[in-house]
């Protein structure tokens, strides 16, 4: 079964396009890159995707559902971690985490954010106002409203910004925790080395076509067969994109 389902999807910014009809779909429980420059659209995908921007024509489905004319069904499936996310400011950690875990009705309010507060170990500036808190911290605050309900589809825009290496780390090992007990994960990032960790399948993106599409190992084996390195291949296939 398809949990991701993008048909011929266009959008337009003043006239400019942002996404050129892109089709794609994502089998339940797979996980997806979306690669490519500032430009490509992948941000406007995924913010099509959650139900916050409409497309200008196009089929979009999660979970079967279309996330405009059956909203609820549709976000009910959701998790997403937009670039640059900020909770709730003038709320404590614990509070932005009660408020999601009660709009996403879910039962045990207490025993949930206890959870994902050790999950993301955060559990010591639970009880700080999020405004004052550093950006890697709001990040994993951030993360945790995402994934508090373990959504059946992931979408995350750049989702390690601001995080230092240990936290990336075990950022890295819950998503693919997740992904492991059937959340469908796609992942917009232009950094190879995360999509190679958090996804199997790429989509490469070039001023809102895609121009590549395929297995991660797929482009190792490319990279590894012409003597490049992967982003040398990938930097290649949006110059050829563009000519």
């Amino acid at each position: 079964m398809d949990c991701v389902y993008v048909d011929n999807l266009t959008r337009t910014f003043n006239g400019i396009y942002a996404l050129r009809g892109i089709s794609f779909k994502v089998d339940c429980g797979g996980s997806i890159a979306l690669i490519g420059p500032n430009g490509a659209g992948k941000t406007t995908t995924l913010r099509i995707l959650a139900g916050l921007l409409r497309p200008d024509s196009g089929v979009v489905r999660i979970c079967g559902y279309d996330p405009f004319n059956e909203a609820d069904r549709a976000k009910a499936c959701i998790g997403y971690l937009p670039e640059d996310a900020v909770p709730f400011l003038n709320l404590t950690v614990r509070e932005n985490l009660e408020y999601v875990a009660i709009l996403r009705r879910l039962g045990d309010v207490r025993g949930v954010v206890n959870e994902i507060l050790r999950l993301l170990d955060i559990e010591d500036i639970a009880n700080k106002v999020v405004a004052s808190l550093s950006r890697g911290n709001r990040q994993r605050v951030a993360i945790a409203m995402a994934i508090i309900h373990k959504p059946k589809v992931l979408l995350l825009d750049e989702p390690l910004n601001y995080l230092d290496i240990p936290t990336q780390e075990r950022v890295i090992e819950i998503f693919r925790d997740l992904n492991r007990a059937g959340t469908t994960i796609i992942v917009s990032t232009h950094i190879m080395s995360i999509a190679e960790r958090i996804a199997r399948d790429a989509l490469i993106m070039n001023k809102g076509s895609i121009v590549w599409r395929g297995s991660i190992n797929e482009l190792n084996s490319i990279a590894k067969s012409s003597g490049k390195t992967i982003e040398e291949v990938i930097v290649k296939l949006l110059e050829n994109s563009a000519g």
